[in-house]
């Protein structure tokens, strides 16, 4: 893998939360948006920023499945500013919104097997 690449990743699960824009990935690899976008893409499928983006759902939904936080501290806590724009992409990621996902998630836990015979 590019160590270019390796290096923004680095950066970007270090600290998920952190609002990195496009130029600053640039900025730390020494190359221009344009070049930094292309050679991201290439190797790992997605441009930089989504990538991040997918990372917090990510992180997002690891916190619904196991913790009892709010949506609004998780969001607070992956470093997102609007909540509503986080409900709407995480449904469009997971198919549900956060607060329904992990009722569904919970719900899975609890009905399994053998847990029905007792």
């Amino acid at each position: 893998m590019d160590q270019r690449v390796q290096k923004i990743l680095t950066l970007m699960r270090k600290d998920p939360k952190c609002e990195l824009t496009l130029n600053e990935m640039a900025e730390s690899v020494n190359l221009s948006p344009s070049r930094l976008y292309q050679v991201f893409k290439s190797e790992i499928g997605v441009p930089p920023t989504r990538y991040l983006k997918l990372l917090k759902m990510q992180m997002a939904r690891e916190l619904l499945e196991t913790t009892f936080l709010s949506v609004k501290v998780i969001v607070a806590m992956i470093g997102v500013s609007d909540e509503s724009h986080f409900v709407r992409d995480f449904k469009r990621e997971y198919g549900d919104t956060p607060t329904k996902y992990r009722f569904r998630y919970l719900s899975k836990e609890v009905d399994m097997p053998e847990f029905r015979n007792q």
